[in-house]
């Protein structure tokens, strides 16, 4: 592979979907990761993927861009259009890599779309690509504790250990996908790195286990060690900083950060707020249509509240509900729609 082909890697949000990245990380140091559940989500992803191979092919007319989705199957009008849409593009490849036998028409009629569904997703990309880069001996091990528990091998001596990482991965929400993309899949990546040093334990299953929290606070922690949930809000208000400028809105003259699904809104905000002084106030957007308002006391928040949704509550924490929200994977989509709403309240439409 070139150094100027970049693999954008579309998969999955449990832990098969993302151990088949864990396998693309490893073999190759070029990769964009992008994390779907199914439905839209899917769609939704990958125009933001062809949105990055656009922008790539402006700065060099000959890059070369593979497009690699694992774990999950599409529907026949997904492949005709994903299709299309990447024979748009120069040097531009389209694979599917997957395991589900809800795909099988789409895999017999396009020659990019492999299925087996004797093997899990990221067994069928590490079996793809360690027969072109090499065999990884602990790679191969770990992988094979995944394939245990995601086609169900109960009588596997992986199976109980394939349990523990599931439950590790589904549980491991402690940050965003929607706004800390790379720093989420850095988070799983950690995880599923450590998770593979338990493989050949006694008892390998209970020492994951029992040694799951401290492995949370250590990636989290920076100096001094603190409670996980006071670590994750110092982390996650230090993120909410540096990228700051792509999270501010305005209003009324104010300056607010707005976040969705951040989660512990009074904490995270309030704690943002004292430390970022040019903010007035914090607004999160969840995927409920819920609106929660935070401030330190420079914005009246209930006042906002009731001006943009009719919502209210104290100068200090209100809420409301913004019941045209339509929830979305992708940030700035959700961004767009609260820069509608604060047009339409101040009558610039």
């Amino acid at each position: 592979m070139t150094c100027n082909t970049k693999i954008y890697h579309l998969s999955h949000i449990d832990l098969d979907g993302y151990s088949c990245q864990f396998v693309s990380s490893f073999y190759f140091k070029n990769c964009h990761f992008f994390n779907s559940n199914y439905g839209k989500e899917i769609n939704d992803n990958f125009l933001a993927i062809l949105n990055e191979v656009d922008k790539n092919l402006q700065e060099n007319e000959d890059a070369k861009a593979i497009i690699l989705i694992s774990d999950l199957n599409l529907s026949p009008q997904q492949c005709e259009d994903f299709q299309k849409l990447v024979d748009e593009r120069k040097n531009t490849k389209l694979f599917l890599l997957d395991h589900h036998q809800s795909g099988e028409e789409c895999a017999k009629k396009y020659e990019w779309y492999f299925l087996d569904s004797k093997r899990c997703a990221s067994k069928i990309t590490y079996d793809f690509f360690s027969k072109i880069c090499g065999k990884d001996e602990n790679l191969a091990k770990f992988i094979s504790v995944v394939n245990a528990i995601d086609i169900w091998l109960k009588d596997d001596e992986n199976f109980e250990l394939g349990k523990v990482l599931l439950s590790m991965v589904s549980n491991a929400k402690e940050l965003n996908r929607v706004m800390f993309k790379e720093e989420n899949i850095s988070y799983i990546f950690f995880l599923l790195n450590k998770a593979k040093t338990f493989i050949n334990q006694d008892r390998a299953n209970i020492a994951l286990e029992d040694s799951l929290h401290f492995l949370k606070k250590e990636f989290f922690k920076e100096k001094e060690n603190d409670t996980l949930g006071n670590l994750v809000s110092k982390y996650v208000v230090k993120k909410l900083s540096e990228k700051k400028d792509d999270f501010t809105i305005n209003y009324k003259g104010y300056k607010a950060l707005l976040s969705y699904n951040i989660g512990n809104t009074s904490v995270i905000g309030n704690d943002f707020l004292s430390q970022n002084e040019d903010i007035d106030f914090f607004l999160d957007v969840s995927s409920k249509k819920t609106l929660s308002f935070r401030s330190n006391g420079k914005a009246d928040v209930s006042i906002i509240a009731n001006e943009l949704v009719g919502g209210g509550g104290h100068k200090n924490a209100s809420g409301g509900l913004f019941a045209s929200f339509k929830d979305s994977s992708n940030y700035f989509l959700i961004k767009a729609q609260i820069l509608d709403l604060i047009k339409s309240k101040e009558g610039l439409k």
